[in-house]
């Protein structure tokens, strides 16, 4: 008999469990995600705070930065002020919250002002996006509905069929992971394709290249955990670790894909995400 055989009926059981309560966290953050998108303004904004808030706090318990009640009272301004007074101010708030943590970390200073640039500018690249000169609805919930079809693809790929690590620093992620939720994403396309009546063709390269883009924001997470020696950036999300092991993805396709839409409106026009006169 082989020696790990023993063990196996609990590592299925610990999986299934693990499985379960992922699926139970999702039930309750995608609503309410997909309920601050869809309204947009003030309760996005409120959202945003939330999730920067979490974020600073654990990048400030990894990092063992001071001042972590300023840090994330900063970040959470940072994103509040974008409905107020506009997200170029908001943008300047937190620019310069990552100047002053810089120069008031004793060392690491330049992890200290990414630090504050990470935790609060993704949460406010959803909100940049949900805002575009773009029909910002459509591009934010479509946008989150690929990349959360790239992690569950990624995931069950990965348990599906396993293979070699997509990284050292993530020896859970597997490049056929990686590959399945590229293909996934790429039929995701085309089913925005038809929603939107985009270009199929251009959707179906967008659809890639978001999976593309989430994974990459992923790996950046996993290679800054590595750098301070944490498996989770916290357990405040039961199943999922972190509030940064969850957004990471998605925050990168929002930052990333504003700035493309903001450059590209041809683009804009191909996806079918003008607005309308």
């Amino acid at each position: 008999m082989p020696p790990d055989t023993e063990n196996r009926p609990a590592t299925s059981e610990r999986t299934l469990g693990e499985l379960a309560l992922r699926l139970i966290t999702a039930a309750v953050l995608i609503p309410f995600a997909l309920a601050v998108v869809w309204l947009g303004g003030w309760s996005l904004a409120l959202g945003a705070a939330a999730f920067a808030l979490a974020m600073a706090y654990e990048w400030s318990a990894m990092s063992r930065l001071k001042w972590r009640k300023l840090a994330m009272a900063w970040v959470a301004i940072a994103n509040l002020a974008v409905p107020w007074v506009g997200l170029s101010v908001g943008l300047g708030v937190l620019c310069t919250g990552a100047i002053v943590f810089a120069g008031l970390a004793g060392r690491d200073r330049l992890m200290a002002g990414f630090g504050l640039l990470y935790a609060g500018g993704l949460p406010l690249g959803l909100q940049a996006l949900r805002m575009g000169e773009w029909d910002g609805q459509s591009a934010a919930l479509i946008f989150m509905a690929i990349v959360w079809a790239s992690d569950s693809a990624a995931y069950f790929a990965g348990r599906g069929f396993g293979g070699p690590p997509l990284s050292s620093d993530s020896p859970n992620k597997t490049w056929s992971g990686a590959l399945g939720a590229v293909f996934c994403c790429t039929l995701c396309g085309a089913i925005a394709a038809g929603i939107l009546n985009g270009n199929q063709v251009v959707w179906l390269l967008v659809g890639a290249g978001i999976s593309v883009v989430a994974q990459g924001g992923d790996l950046l997470e996993s290679s800054i955990k590595r750098h301070y020696g944490v498996k989770d950036a916290s357990r405040l999300v039961p199943g999922h670790g972190g509030v940064m092991d969850r957004v990471d993805g998605l925050g990168a396709v929002c930052v990333i894909g504003g700035l493309i839409l903001t450059a590209s409106p041809g683009l804009v026009a191909a996806l079918g995400l003008q607005v309308a006169l």
